[in-house]
């Protein structure tokens, strides 16, 4: 539609872009290295929003769109869709995750010990201004501890549902390529269970924690506690074409569990994505506590948050209002002053009834 209308500026819109390259400037190799290293949880959110692991994928599209996240994330996908599937990884479980950080908001002892991890919740939030004036900032040492904590932790919620204090979910048998697959399925409603969680881990950051917001504002049903949030990494577990078992690697995979009082028991919300990435996950895990039984149009209604938390899909809609809508615009025009004209002539025509009559 738009690029039709606008074929007659081919030269102007070639030369926009190349404006906007120049205030990007040349970038190499160096330069997607330094934005992997320095900005390792901006990586991690555009790899979660593309349903794509690949940090150096993902710096080179940060620094190919000048930290654009939108525009990141879409180049990521797009690129996404020209891979092959080359296997299913085994499923993961919460208690073979290697992990860096597990709390609970919900106990203060939970098996296996709250481990804080990589944290900034207990910082003071002071700007580093010397370094703009030529000081080298270095962060101290970690001092390692006597006692490791164990690097793989058991599940709160297990342990909960042994206490009968939680329902856990059956356990679902579809294995492989038989998994729903948003990305290859349309979303429709009401939601597989995969899709729901597929497009939540996927989901746009700002837009997820927008409406756990409201949720937890008191537009929900629940008001959620941390049961438990994890940041770990996941070992992918593929199978050889000869049947033998072998890991491709570890990924960065962040997982929250959030709980609220139903009856006897508590009701259970979780969401987990790709990358390290806390706000999303609780937000996530919060909409997904709340669906249930949600009213129709409310922000934690599942229709509702999945649609609008969708940042491609929702940043592309918005973005196409900035095309050309001359036809459609003046369509509106011809309207108002066609309403103006009738409105006028039903005027006049009142005027000289009016003026033709007899004074009393």
């Amino acid at each position: 539609m738009a690029y039709v209308a606008t074929r007659g500026g081919e030269h102007a819109i070639e030369q926009s872009e190349r404006l906007f390259r120049e205030a990007i400037g040349a970038f190499d190799q160096s330069r997607v290295d330094t934005i992997k290293h320095s900005m390792p949880y901006l990586i991690d959110r555009v790899m979660g929003e593309a349903s794509l692991y690949d940090e150096d994928l993902a710096a080179l599209a940060l620094a190919q769109t000048g930290g654009e996240l939108f525009e990141a994330v879409l180049l990521l996908r797009a690129w996404r869709t020209t891979q092959p599937r080359l296997s299913v990884a085994r499923p993961v479980e919460q208690d073979t995750l290697f992990t860096h950080r597990r709390i609970s908001a919900a106990f203060k002892d939970i098996p296996g010990g709250q481990v804080l991890g990589p944290t900034l919740d207990y910082a003071h939030r002071i700007l580093a201004t010397d370094v703009l004036r030529g000081a080298d900032y270095f962060p101290a040492s970690v001092e390692p501890a006597e006692t490791p904590s164990p690097a793989y932790q058991p599940s709160v919620s297990a342990w909960q549902a042994e206490n009968d204090l939680v329902e856990l979910p059956k356990s679902d048998p579809t294995k492989g390529n038989d998994i729903p697959d948003l990305t290859r399925e349309p979303l429709l409603f009401p939601a597989k269970r995969a899709h729901t969680l597929q497009s939540l881990a996927r989901a746009d950051t700002g837009g997820a924690l927008a409406l756990g917001y409201a949720a937890m504002r008191g537009y929900g049903q629940a008001h959620p506690t941390v049961n438990e949030l994890r940041l770990a990494e996941a070992e992918i577990v593929v199978a050889h074409p000869d049947g033998r078992q072998f890991s491709a690697g570890r990924a960065k995979v962040s997982q929250a569990e959030v709980v609220d009082k139903k009856g006897e028991k508590l009701d259970l919300g979780f969401a987990a994505t790709l990358g390290w990435n806390e706000v999303k996950c609780i937000s996530a895990a919060t909409l997904d506590l709340n669906s249930e039984g949600a009213e129709k149009g409310s922000p934690t209604e599942e229709e509702f948050f999945l649609y609008h938390t969708e940042g491609v899909e929702s940043s592309g809609f918005c973005i196409h209002f900035k095309l050309p809508h001359y036809v459609t615009f003046q369509s509106s025009l011809d309207a108002m002053r066609d309403a103006k004209a009738k409105k006028a002539a039903a005027k006049a025509a009142h005027d000289d009834k009016t003026a033709s009559e007899p004074a009393e």
